[in-house]
């Protein structure tokens, strides 16, 4: 089969890989149809994640067909069409009996990061009755593959973490994929205002059309100063959602006394944590990798069309093409990218 294979920072090629077979009785092998390429994918590019090893298959989302099953999987077959989590989750050791499956003591965030991943024609999915989830009759598989990561991300990392309330006014730094994903599903909770930040003036026009009430072009203003003229006190819930040290530190000074600052972004660099400023503000701090406990949730919610996720959505490629789409997707700005959808047809 051919798959996305990395070779250390800056270095990925297309190639002719084995296809995968079952190791373990509770796995399966999915043959993937559509998936697409994460933010994390280029930290992990950039060095940022070096438990990443040379020759290891990237990606951790997408839907397929599921090819082979082991004997203990007792809820997928071969044929079955499947959403895979990008949190694997075996469902009984300790950590996922607390609902957190991102510390899965035989799983957690593995998928294109400790095995091989799901931007290749198959993946072997360890865990698959806890790890894959059936694709409704009629779904778009388009949109369902968003449920794969960046939307249960953006709301249980962003909005359940951040504790967004009726009311409240929220900020998001970082107007990508998550923070757009992060925008979308706080509205569930109609907070008064959604003020979204960033240095892309198409991103924020996208924020604006998907519920932002301000847009902020922290290049061409003083974001602090324009935050603090909307609520005066500061924002009730900061999320950050784009894992450098400056916008952390510009989250740090956005948020009101009693606030929650909720990191979603993927950190490779260390960031300052000014306690000299914020130590008697009565703030929380949030981080933590998705659970994806809100899964299923947010299936009914995209499948009833009640929330869009398709518009994320902006550039379409075959698989046999990823190269490109990953130029397209580092070059965010300039081809006003957002997800991108790998057909494999």
């Amino acid at each position: 089969m051919k798959a996305l294979v990395y070779h250390g920072p800056k270095q990925k090629s297309w190639e002719e890989m084995p296809v995968p077979v079952i190791r373990q009785a509770t796995d399966a092998v999915v043959r993937i149809t559509k998936t697409t390429i994460c933010g994390t994918d280029l930290h992990i590019l950039k060095g940022d994640v070096p438990e990443v090893t040379d020759g290891r298959i990237l990606g951790h989302e997408g839907v397929g067909v599921v090819v082979e099953t082991g004997t203990a999987v007792s809820n997928f077959k071969k044929g079955d069409r499947v959403l895979i989590s990008c949190i694997t989750s075996c469902g009984k050791c300790s950590y996922c009996k607390k609902g957190m499956y991102s510390h899965c003591e035989d799983g957690g965030w593995v998928l294109g990061h400790l095995i091989d991943g799901t931007q290749a024609e198959y993946v072997r999915i360890p865990h698959a009755d806890n790890s894959l989830y059936h694709i409704p009759d009629n779904s778009d598989e388009e949109a369902l593959v968003m449920l794969s990561d960046i939307l249960p991300t953006g709301f249980e990392c962003g909005v359940l973490n951040g504790k967004v309330k009726p009311g409240a006014t929220v900020v998001i730094v970082g107007a990508g994929p998550i923070g757009l994903a992060s925008l979308l599903t706080a509205q569930f909770y109609t907070p008064s205002e959604i003020i979204m930040i960033d240095t892309d003036d198409n991103r924020l026009a996208v924020a604006a059309t998907f519920g932002a009430t301000h847009i902020i072009n922290n290049v061409k203003e003083n974001a602090v100063e324009k935050v603090k003229r909307i609520a005066a006190r500061g924002a009730d819930t900061v999320i950050e959602a784009v894992g450098i040290p400056a916008t952390f530190e510009l989250c740090e000074l956005l948020v009101a006394p009693g606030g929650t600052i909720a990191n979603i972004g993927v950190h490779g660099k260390k960031v300052d944590l000014h306690l000299e400023n914020l130590w008697a503000h009565n703030i929380t701090i949030t981080t933590g990798l998705v659970d994806t406990v809100t899964t299923p949730m947010l299936l009914n919610i995209v499948h009833s069309k009640k929330l869009n996720a398709k518009q994320l959505i902006t550039h379409r490629f075959a698989l046999s093409d990823i190269i490109i789409a990953y130029n397209t997707f580092e070059q965010a700005a300039k081809e006003k990218a957002l997800k991108v959808i790998l057909n494999n047809t």
